[in-house]
């Protein structure tokens, strides 16, 4: 019993973790920069809405406090692709399309920089060929930004 004790003091010396969320235990603060819109095609709406709810997860999900200016962990973001694919055919025709979204993010840890990253996330969100780009960024918005969001904080705070 006192080994499995002392076990799980020195584990919970090392990592704060809850709900699969790993923050060292010296990290208090966290700035998101604005995540800028590079694809070719920008959606204005994007890059706002998806820096607002990263933020807003981060401060609901964590114990760490939101700074504007140096922090314990400093997260950077770029769309670089927003862009329409085909991903179906019926008939010798286009029945499905794909709006695809790409963005980059930077994660510098200022406590453990051996855990700064850079890394791109892809997701493609299927749409009917019979919708416009604007109808189905109507119906995708909330999907796009809270996917993307989940997999940025995901990529971040995951241990996985």
């Amino acid at each position: 019993m006192g080994i499995l004790l002392g076990l799980l003091f020195i584990q919970g010396t090392c990592r704060y973790s809850m709900k699969d969320v790993s923050i060292e235990p010296d990290a208090r603060t966290v700035k998101v920069n604005y995540i800028e819109n590079r694809a070719r095609y920008v959606n204005p709406l994007l890059s706002p809405r998806l820096t607002d709810k990263l933020r807003q997860k981060i401060v609901n999900q964590t114990r760490l406090s939101q700074t504007n200016g140096e922090a314990d962990y400093e997260i950077s973001g770029v769309v670089t692709d927003y862009s329409v694919s085909t991903s179906g055919i019926s008939n010798q025709q286009v029945a499905q399309n794909n709006l695809n979204v790409t963005v980059s993010i930077a994660f510098r840890n200022r406590v453990d920089p051996k855990r700064n990253f850079e890394s791109s996330i892809t997701r493609n969100f299927p749409f009917a060929s019979s919708k416009s780009l604007p109808q189905a960024e109507a119906e995708l918005n909330e999907q796009i930004i809270n996917n993307l969001t989940d997999e940025i904080f995901n990529k971040i705070f995951s241990n996985w």
